[in-house]
């Protein structure tokens, strides 16, 4: 058998590269996101009553793997990038069906000159995430607080204390005049999440990164007591960080 589905959105995330995405949603709850209702779906009626639920399930498409197939193992950077699970035992992308669960913060409904959105926070999701299904969070059912997580048993967070440049500071304040996007607290909240790959172990010599926030490229270096935020420039602009890209997720 085969089936066929049909994305109801495109989710607008703060998260325009893949390198930086928290590996699990509400680790980084300043992560905003606005799920944009396609024609046909963008009817105010279908979301009655979801005004009275704090959290929303999403059921997305992993559409930057399609095409790449799937593997049965996999090295979760939970376990340093080295040790294989099989993928049905992760959350890796790479799988028979690119298909992810997320559950995410609902901040609520709103349509504007763009349309009808659904407003988020705490999400994990890469800008341009086609979302097939949205299912209200029910506590009593969806909560089991006895349940055993596997070799991922507790929040990653390596306690990095992040610190910032002067300059790095002025930058920030240019690029957030409003603090609308909670732009110092999104890099401090992802950066704690240490957001390089498991196996950065083995390179001990590189020390210089960058991501991709927004429309911002963000670079930083890790220092010894953490990371330190170095300069915050629109994209386009000259940057000394590097972009990586994450294999796994989870």
């Amino acid at each position: 058998m085969a089936f066929r589905f049909e994305p109801i959105g495109i989710l607008r995330s703060c998260f325009t590269d893949r390198f930086g995405i928290p590996r699990q949603p509400r680790l980084v709850t300043a992560a905003r996101a606005r799920l944009e209702l396609l024609s046909g779906f963008d009817r105010e009626e279908a979301f009655a009553g979801i005004s009275g639920f704090s959290h929303v399930w999403l059921v997305f498409v992993f559409h930057d793997c399609l095409g790449q197939g799937w593997r049965p193992t996999v090295r979760p950077p939970r376990l340093g990038g080295r040790r294989k699970v099989g993928v049905f035992a992760s959350r890796a992308p790479y799988r028979p069906n690119p298909i992810g669960l997320s559950a995410v913060e609902l901040l609520g409904l709103e349509r504007d000159a763009r349309g009808l959105a659904l407003h988020l926070r705490g999400v994990d999701l890469l800008d341009g995430t086609p979302v097939l299904d949205i299912k209200p969070y029910v506590p009593y059912a969806d909560a089991i607080p006895d349940a055993s997580g596997g070799f991922a048993p507790h929040a990653p967070g390596g306690g990095w204390q992040i610190a910032y440049t002067p300059e790095a500071e002025r930058q920030i304040a240019a690029a957030d005049p409003d603090g609308r996007r909670e732009l110092r607290l999104l890099i401090t909240q992802v950066l704690a999440q240490d957001p390089r790959p498991g196996y950065m172990d083995r390179y001990p010599e590189r020390r210089e990164f960058g991501m991709r926030l927004y429309d911002l490229d963000v670079a930083w270096r890790v220092e010894p007591g953490g990371p330190l935020v170095t300069g915050i420039a629109r994209l386009g602009s000259a940057q000394g960080g590097t972009v990586l890209s994450l294999t796994d997720r989870r």
